[in-house]
């Protein structure tokens, strides 16, 4: 269950947090148990890493897209209208990049953890990007609006010939993951298959200093700190109903999260995780840095 030790002139990742928007949503629609009326703010978090020898940037998500009010048709009735999430967009991962001097064409890669509207942002600047999507996510991908008037993605979201998917099935186990990639072969960045809350969730773990620190971007994993303590429930309503797709696998996927904390120099963070956002938005947002446990 252990994380492979550093090497000799072990590569690791420099990361760094962006905001790119907050959405306003009902606490229910995440945890069990709590009043209809409560809410919560849910920041929406990307996260850039960089690579300690290559001339690699890479995005874990994009936020949300600062012109929210053209998602498509589907997402503004459901998410807006059924869910009653309040969306606010002060600056969007674009923006947040430019803040540390860079530009969306300075970005190599840039890895969904899901299609959902809080994580896919805006697209079409990243022209230089190659796209990386886990491969349960390609059926929502390529019925993409307009021809499918009722997609929650639009058509042109993954751009052709810069777009890979990845199957997780061969990919051997890493510490409690049954599944995960090691992206560039030298131990930094590892891609981790996550199921349970949308097809093709995935998670990224990340070495973050050359002597044994890591950092896990956990996505949708979870959407409160209760769930991974164990703390609370995930919730499901008859009217919002449940953040997960899948609530077993969600739940199985958590556990496993929980188990790699008991690793003292492995930090974890949320992909809408209030508590770290308002403990960190003054240093590690870029061009500050995450510091490295």
């Amino acid at each position: 269950m252990s994380l492979p030790d550093p090497s000799a002139n072990q590569a690791y990742v420099q990361a760094s947090a962006l905001f790119a928007g907050s959405a306003d949503i009902p606490l229910a629609w995440i945890l069990e148990g709590v009043k209809p009326e409560e809410r919560v703010t849910a920041p929406a978090l990307a996260f850039l890493l960089r690579h300690s020898t290559k001339e690699d940037t890479f995005l874990f998500d994009l936020g949300i897209r600062s012109d929210w009010q053209n998602l498509t048709p589907a997402i503004i009735k459901h998410v807006i209208g059924n869910l009653g999430f309040r969306v606010t967009v002060e600056q969007d991962a674009a923006a947040a990049l430019a803040k540390g001097g860079l530009q969306p064409t300075d970005i190599s890669h840039v890895c969904y953890s899901h299609l959902h509207f809080d994580h896919i942002g805006d697209s079409a600047p990243y022209t230089k990007a190659t796209f990386l999507v886990g491969e349960g996510a390609r059926a929502t991908a390529e019925d993409g609006y307009p021809g499918n008037p009722n997609a929650p993605v639009p058509s042109d979201l993954l751009p052709e010939g810069r777009t890979t998917y990845l199957d997780s099935a061969s990919w051997p186990p890493l510490g409690p993951f049954p599944h995960a990639l090691d992206f560039h072969g030298d131990g930094s960045l590892y891609i981790v298959d996550a199921p349970g809350h949308f097809p093709g969730h995935i998670n990224v773990l990340a070495r973050t200093s050359a002597d044994g620190g890591w950092l896990y971007l956990a996505g949708d994993s979870a959407h409160h700190w209760a769930l991974i303590t164990g703390e609370g429930k995930i919730g499901k309503t008859a009217h919002l109903g449940c953040a997960h797709g899948d609530v077993p696998a969600a739940e199985a996927h958590i556990a496993r999260v929980r188990t790699l904390m008991e690793n003292p120099r492995v930090q974890v963070i949320l992909a809408h995780d209030e508590p770290w956002y308002n403990a960190n938005k003054d240093t590690a947002f870029f061009p500050g840095v995450i510091p490295s446990l």
